[in-house]
């Protein structure tokens, strides 16, 4: 049979961990893969030939499963048309929605049908979505499951958003238990709200020093260890968002040795910066948790390499730039949250390069990883049966990050403006046809039925 497309790549990974790089032909019939061959013996045709040479590496199109789209409600910040047009090009072609920063928090089944008809013919990529756990909502997580989300999240702590309230230890374990019964991982913001309680801090002002240090990685480690025994109790699966500190990595291996169903996940800005490095005032680098010390970031490339990192997604958490607070440099009246979604793949590239990684590597964590979390099947790998999606990776050129390229809604509070980064994207192709950033045409997805 002759293929809609076959690509014939000299370099190219499918999404397994510490993959070598290898000559593939992938042949595409319609909108998914149907043949993945040795590219020296096969025999694959094609009514269209995408020929790429060795200056590029195929990959999987990236999974990024923790992104949040501020639409309806917040749309200034960063609505699904601007964050789905900078997520195509970074090499992005599926991410899954956090379920608050919008109006309304997506807690319950009619919630989220106000948001998947906002976004609705908007999405430059595919997009599936979280459901939310607070206080009170645990009848809710049945009708969204049944309506599809990937699963759900919660916070132990302030999220920032007044409805989107944190759950207490007790109401983790409950709803931990609620999502296993409807066969969906509770996504977990662990820090611990008691302790950040009991923490007399000074007000940081302009200095990074100080905000750090109202943020001390007990809070997370506790906030995990929690979470590791609502997993244990419970028997759900619990995944750890945006883990800073590396002191929580053995915890986590001992768990999962112990058959504890406990993943974990980190982000670009917390492989890329370290505390020592952020000057005073500079507020588009506040995120909570907060980035640390640069030994704390070498450990977490050692989690990554050991595996219990598994997965790296930006986190990208979009404001206005008065709400960084760019004027004052104020940390303490800063939103906290780095817009990265178009810059995730190159700045994990530049640093996983410089460590011995490769593009395998980058592809099991950034493709493979967070399709599996969110149980999309049909996504995160180069195999037949699965979804054409890919990304075109030169990953030997550079760039200098200019913030005049840059598609999310305010490029002005990028942390990463001027950096020189390695890893040029070229093309973007979603189920099989390369993305046209003026023609938008992802869909929404549902999780796979458990």
């Amino acid at each position: 049979m002759t293929a809609d497309l076959l690509v014939r790549a000299a370099r190219a990974v499918t999404g397994d961990p510490g993959e070598a790089e290898r000559p593939l032909a992938v042949g595409v019939t319609g909108a998914r893969i149907t043949a993945v061959e040795p590219l020296s013996s096969s025999g694959l045709t094609g009514r269209a030939v995408l020929e790429l040479g060795p200056d590029v590496v195929l990959m999987p199109g990236l999974v990024d499963s923790h992104v949040h789209v501020c639409e309806p409600g917040n749309t200034e910040w960063e609505g699904f048309a601007t964050a789905t047009r900078a997520a195509a090009a970074g090499g992005i072609t599926t991410l899954v929605d956090m379920p608050l920063d919008s109006v309304p928090t997506t807690v319950s089944a009619d919630a989220l049908q106000v948001k998947r008809k906002v976004a609705s013919g908007q999405c430059h990529v595919d997009v599936g979505f979280w459901g939310g756990v607070i206080p009170g909502n645990g009848p809710e997580l049945a009708p969204l499951a049944g309506a599809g989300v990937t699963g759900f999240k919660c916070f132990l702590a302030d999220s920032g958003s007044p409805d989107f309230p944190p759950v207490s230890p007790a109401q983790l374990t409950e709803a931990l238990g609620l999502a296993a019964g409807l066969g969906r991982p509770l996504l977990v913001h662990a820090e611990s709200a008691e302790a950040a309680a009991a923490i007399q801090a000074a007000a940081p002002g302009r200095s990074y020093a100080k905000y750090l240090a109202a943020s001390p990685r007990g809070l997370e480690n506790l906030a995990v260890a929690q979470v590791i025994e609502a997993a244990r109790a419970t028997g759900g699966h619990a995944h750890i968002v945006h883990l800073s500190s590396s002191d929580a990595l053995p915890m986590i291996a001992s768990a999962r040795r112990e058959g504890v169903r406990i993943t974990a996940e980190t982000c670009p800005h917390y492989l890329t910066r370290s505390a020592e490095e952020i000057g005073e005032g500079e507020t588009t680098c506040k995120c909570s948790p907060p980035i640390r010390e640069a030994d704390n970031r070498e450990l977490l490339w050692s989690g990554l390499r050991d595996r219990v990192l598994e997965l790296v997604v930006s986190d990208h958490s979009p404001c206005t730039p008065d709400m960084k607070e760019l004027g004052t440099g104020d940390f303490a009246q800063a939103w906290g949250g780095i817009a990265s979604l178009q810059l995730s793949l190159p700045l994990v590239w530049t640093q996983a390069r410089s460590r011995g990684f490769g593009p395998g590597d980058i592809a099991a964590w950034m493709s493979a990883a967070p399709a599996r979390l969110a149980g999309l099947t049909a996504k995160g790998r180069i195999a037949e049966g699965y979804d054409a999606d890919f990304c075109v990776l030169a990953p030997d050129e550079p760039f200098a990050v200019d913030e005049g390229k840059l598609h999310h809604k305010h490029p002005a509070t990028t942390p990463y403006a001027g950096r020189r980064l390695y890893g040029v994207v070229r093309a973007s192709i979603l189920r099989g046809q390369k993305i046209d950033l003026g023609q938008p045409r992802g869909q929404l997805l549902c999780r796979d039925a458990a």
